[in-house]
């Protein structure tokens, strides 16, 4: 009987086991489709990013979709920060920003440019933050946004930085007086530093279909056959494309074929379901060794492209 019990306790234990409970982002908002970039964002990411009234620019745009991390977490980058995801935590506080700073962080040596009256020294680390930096810190979020210094001024990639537990801040003199400071972008940074798939920054398509937005066109032109003969056919193949190299349809086109006695043919299409259309040429006795000259323009909405392709008569 004791054995027996003890198997029925060991059963229950591991079928219990496998009942843990799977954590998944709540969806409290809808998600939110980045043209910019190709990427969703949803769940608790999306509400922690429109809760804050400056995301853009503080976070930029994501550069992949949420995924499962190495280390088990879920996780998702933008330009200029990575979301995690903790289930464990109270609702409010499950969202936090990956400390990019302290992850990314080699000191090139620091730079003497401290000045006492225009500093705030922060006692969790010890670094001052000073001019101009001092007033973005405290304007945009502070300790909170940016966690405390973790170095004072330094030199790296030909700007003055100041490294912070979860972000860089650098100065662009370039920049009109007001916008010299700006976030680096360190998620880009930190994707690459610790090896994530690179196939993660595959734009993708969006969670709702309605929620698309194209933003520019790309157009490219070819020819079915890269030489003819000189009484033959051809073909142009159109392709048009989001910015995010998604097929776009109902894109009108306008080809123009240049042929060597001087005429300008042109002809018209509309891109198909997959952002396809195709020009079919016949001709006849055309000079052997011309060069024939395609070219193509493309518009949809407010935006156009353009594009040339050739192809040479042989023989």
């Amino acid at each position: 009987m004791l054995r027996r019990s003890l198997a029925v306790l060991i059963t229950i234990f591991l079928l219990s086991a496998s009942w843990a409970p799977v954590y998944a982002q709540t969806q409290t908002q809808d998600p939110k489709y980045f043209s910019e970039t190709g990427h969703n964002v949803k769940g608790d990411f999306i509400k922690f990013y429109n809760d804050n009234p400056n995301a853009m620019f503080l976070y930029g745009y994501p550069i992949t979709e949420e995924f499962v991390n190495k280390d088990g977490k879920t996780v998702q980058y933008f330009q200029r920060a990575r979301f995690e995801y903790h289930a464990d935590m109270p609702e409010g506080q499950r969202v936090q920003l990956t400390q990019l700073g302290r992850e990314t962080y080699v000191s090139t040596g620091p730079l003497n440019v401290s000045n006492t009256f225009a500093c705030r020294t922060y006692a969790e680390t010890g670094y001052p933050v000073c001019f101009a930096f001092l007033e973005f810190f405290d304007q945009y979020g502070g300790p909170t946004q940016f966690g405390y210094p973790i170095s004072g001024f330094e030199y790296h990639e030909n700007k003055i930085v100041q490294y912070f537990e979860k972000a860089r801040l650098e100065w662009q003199p370039w920049k009109v007086e007001g916008q010299r400071v700006v976030v680096s972008d360190l998620g880009r940074m930190y994707f690459d530093k610790i090896g994530e798939d690179v196939g993660l920054l595959s734009p993708v398509k969006p969670l709702d279909s309605t929620n698309t937005d194209i933003i520019s066109l790309q157009v490219r032109a070819f020819a079915w056959k890269a030489v003819t003969l000189a009484t033959d056919s051809q073909l142009i193949f159109v392709i048009v494309q989001d910015q995010n190299l998604q097929p776009v349809a109902n894109a009108s086109c306008t080809t123009l074929v240049h042929w060597p006695d001087g005429r300008a043919e042109p002809t018209t299409l509309v891109t198909n379901t997959n952002g396809v259309g195709m020009v079919p040429l016949s001709f006849i006795s055309q000079p052997y060794g011309s060069l024939i000259y395609v070219d193509v323009v493309c518009t949809f909405s407010n935006f156009s492209a353009n594009t040339t392709t050739s192809f040479r008569i042989w023989y």
